[in-house]
């Protein structure tokens, strides 16, 4: 990055989570586990590592013990270096006995943590986004533009605008006016120029990807004049543009979708299975940082496999997995089949001598003759033998002690015990031994 440009992270570990909700229900949104071996915080610090950006703070205030730890085991700069990544959690001040109430609240209360560093500009990221992207090109932009405010934009279709903020855009890329979710018939006057390849895909609307570049100078000005403010897309940024602030749209036309929903976390998921997946794993530049974790490869005995990732550490005897997401430590017993599923895998190794001995009791991970579909399993689950787990889009939500369903997806709790011969969801075909 120019030696000119001085800029600081922060990451929004957002609120509660409920749309996640059971992965949530122990950890933070941030924490969540993702591809096999990842966190969904490793996503915008990888992006920040890539880009040359190294002083980062994560603000969080809910279930932040699980990202406390992996953060701390995960990102040790150079001691000789500057680079950081620190946790803010929401904390009560002689400025304030709240929580934080929003996004511009969270970032307004962690400020006075930034006085001891020497910086230009403000990097804010959200921590439940999936994408790739340069943030020193960004930050030269915003440069360039000797901008106030530089928000990252993506170009969506009619479909997808109404769940978005919504930018209208000049030719020289300054912002002129926005609104937060707009109505299908407002949307005509919404378009703004974009690249003739995403004209072609209707993508004509410019939509607020919720990663922001702010000058320093300007982000207290705003803080200062509006201290009611407490979420950027509803308040700061509309007074932003409407009090006549230089605001920029950096246009981004890469991958970057939303994780805020059991849907939204399971689909992409399972798009890192495909055959030339948007999000890459398999990059030599852009590369996904997490932690060092010192397993054995992963062992397999006759199962077929397709259309799959499978993290290390791994003991799989099933009879087929099928474009699914395995993660680490995950133990499937003989003749299983798993299909359509994300199985985050165990914190820990059960050794044969403590499986032998545990009698009445199931081990970790899934037993012998199973079948499990369009599911999420969530880490340290005990799944008996003969067991079906199958979603399906005609079931009904609910929320049981041991599993969630959601839009015909089950999730299995974290540590949840499923005993032998269970069938939860779909149950249309009979039980059966899987052979």
């Amino acid at each position: 990055m120019k030696g000119t440009i001085k800029m600081v992270c922060l990451i929004l570990g957002g609120g509660q989570g409920t749309r996640l909700y059971p992965l949530t229900h122990h950890r933070s949104k941030p924490a969540v586990p993702i591809g096999g071996k990842y966190r969904l915080i490793d996503i915008p610090i990888s992006n920040c590592i890539n880009s040359g950006v190294k002083r980062m703070f994560v603000l969080t205030q809910f279930n932040s013990a699980s990202l406390n730890r992996h953060i701390k085991n995960t990102y040790t700069f150079d001691s000789f270096g500057s680079g950081f990544v620190d946790i803010l959690a929401a904390e009560q001040t002689p400025g304030s006995d709240k929580w934080f109430q929003g996004t511009a609240d969270a970032v307004r209360q962690s400020m006075h943590h930034l006085s001891g560093h020497e910086y230009d500009y403000v990097l804010i990221l959200s921590g439940d986004q999936l994408y790739q992207m340069d943030f020193k090109a960004m930050a030269e932009f915003h440069v360039d533009k000797n901008a106030d405010l530089t928000i990252a934009t993506i170009p969506v279709d009619e479909k997808d605008a109404p769940g978005f903020g919504i930018m209208k855009v000049d030719k020289k890329h300054f912002i002129d006016s926005f609104i937060e979710k707009p109505s299908a018939k407002l949307l005509p006057d919404w378009q703004s120029p974009v690249s003739a390849a995403m004209r072609r895909k209707g993508r004509n609307y410019l939509a607020s990807m919720g990663i922001y570049i702010f000058r320093k100078d300007a982000l207290q000005k705003l803080f200062a004049e509006h201290p009611e403010a407490t979420d950027f897309g509803k308040a700061i940024i509309p007074s932003a543009i409407n009090e006549g602030l230089k605001v920029a749209s950096y246009q981004f036309e890469g991958y970057w979708t939303d994780i805020g929903s059991i849907p939204s976390f399971y689909e992409a998921n399972l798009a890192l299975c495909d055959d030339l997946p948007q999000f890459n794993l398999f990059d030599n530049h852009s590369r996904v940082f997490t932690r060092a974790r010192i397993l054995a490869p992963s062992k397999f005995r006759n199962t077929r496999m397709n259309k799959s990732i499978v993290a290390d550490g791994c003991i799989i005897h099933a009879k087929l997995i099928d474009y699914s997401v395995i993660g680490i430590r995950a133990r499937i017993g003989k003749n299983s089949v798993v299909k359509n599923s994300i199985v985050m895998g165990n914190d820990f190794y059960q050794t044969l001598e403590e499986i032998v001995t545990l009698k009445d009791e199931i081990p970790m991970g899934i037993g012998s003759n199973c079948e499990i579909n369009r599911a999420i399993l969530d880490k340290d689950c005990r799944i008996g033998n003969n067991v079906r787990i199958i979603g399906h889009p005609s079931l009904k939500d609910a929320d049981t002690a041991t599993h969630t369903i959601v839009e015909g997806i089950i999730v299995v709790k974290k540590k949840a015990v499923i005993p032998d011969g269970t069938v939860i969801g779909y149950k249309e075909k009979p039980v059966k031994n899987l052979k």
